[in-house]
């Protein structure tokens, strides 16, 4: 999920207003009670934080600090051998819809017959890689739900590589921190690497049994059913693995960086 850019101001207000919700929602969770119900108050989490809320400047520090302690605490409670729930082709949503940052005339248009995938950071294999070679990684597909931080959710179907196989194929340094994503629309995004090595972490290069179109992510998209919709990065151009934290297109503006679903 990409969400489309709304006036600036308004943004930051719906952002603090999402990152306090997304808190309160995820420390709400049983599991996640042993923190004690009164972390549920802004003052609690104010305490947590060591944040005053006194100005502007102060509550932007305050949901910084209270994105990355969610970070931290989503990466502490992610199950990797934990999966996603699956569905048949019959609860398929048709149409998929399309989520980006841009009208979906706008979407990239890459060239398959020259593109080149780029693997770089710390992997031992850095050989470029063309479409073909992708496509003969071994197979697997999922009918997983996607869900968006806007609230909505679609089920569709995948199919491609277990991004762990890749991985493997390349040499990645599996004790590394992060995966970091460049995409042909300047989208950028980065995970961790549990939810790299996840069985359900894809790389995909197709959608409903046909070649990812392009409004999907043509020529390759990530998809990972643990993550909300704007972890999955599209048009995949350059992959990367590092202990340096990356970032990502809208973590960079104020949303959570970890994204589990």
């Amino acid at each position: 999920m990409n969400p489309l850019k709304p006036v600036k101001k308004l943004r930051l207000d719906l952002d603090r207003e999402s990152l306090i919700i997304d808190v309160r929602r995820q420390l709400d969770m049983p599991s996640r009670r042993l923190f004690g119900q009164r972390i549920l108050t802004l003052g609690g989490l104010a305490m947590m934080t060591g944040c005053t809320l006194v100005d502007d400047k102060s509550v932007d520090n305050f949901l910084t600090r209270v994105s990355r302690m969610n970070d931290t605490v989503q990466g502490w409670l992610f199950d990797p051998n934990r999966l996603a729930p699956t569905y048949t082709e019959a609860q398929i949503t048709r149409p998929f819809p399309f989520n980006a940052f841009y009208d979906v005339d706008q979407a990239p248009e890459v060239n398959g017959d020259s593109f080149r995938l780029k693997v770089s950071g710390l992997v031992q294999n850095k050989s470029v890689w063309t479409l073909s070679d992708l496509y003969a990684l071994p197979k697997a597909e999922q009918i997983t739900r996607h869900i968006c931080v806007e609230g909505w959710s679609a089920i569709g179907r995948w199919g491609g590589t277990p991004f762990s196989e890749f991985l493997k194929r390349v040499g990645a340094d599996t004790s590394a921190k992060y995966i970091g994503f460049k995409c042909a629309d300047d989208y950028y995004e980065s995970i961790d690497m549990p939810t790299a090595l996840h069985p359900q972490t894809l790389l995909t290069f197709t959608y409903d049994g046909q070649r990812l179109p392009a409004k999907y992510g043509y020529p390759m998209k990530l998809r990972m059913p643990t993550k909300l919709g704007y972890k999955n990065p599209k048009h995949i151009m350059e992959i990367f693995v590092t202990n340096e934290f990356p970032g990502g297109y809208w973590v960079d503006q104020g949303y959570n960086w970890f994204g589990g679903s």
